[in-house]
């Protein structure tokens, strides 16, 4: 039951960046290499505003499928916003800083799955 919830809530944020035009998109299966969540949604925005608005977003439309968010961080720099849903996890980068950090790559134990797997 709790992985179908996880997959729902990864499926929702992942349309919410999508609708968006959020830039490379990609979902990352931790459920098995981390206890912090089952799964990393990262994405990155062109530009500032556009950061913010792909959190806006995937907020939005969490709250309104009833996902509460716990915690958010760097909203207001919008270099790299943070979104904690206990089971997922959505990060939001401009593009400088999606590469600085990498995340796919210090998570590469993790498994890239398709939007079409979370159905």
């Amino acid at each position: 039951m709790e992985e179908r919830l996880a997959k729902t809530m990864a499926k929702i944020a992942y349309e919410a960046l999508a609708d968006k035009k959020a830039q490379d998109i990609r979902i990352i299966d931790i459920g098995k290499v981390s206890v912090l969540a089952d799964y990393f949604i990262i994405a990155s925005g062109t530009n500032h505003n556009q950061v913010q608005a792909l959190a806006d977003n995937v907020e939005e439309e969490l709250h309104k499928a009833g996902y509460p968010m716990r915690q958010s961080e760097g909203y207001r720099s919008a270099n790299w916003i943070l979104m904690d849903y206990g089971d997922i996890i959505v990060h939001v980068f401009d593009s400088e800083n999606r590469l600085f950090y990498d995340l796919e790559r210090i998570w590469c134990d993790g498994r890239t799955i398709t939007v079409d797997e979370l159905s």
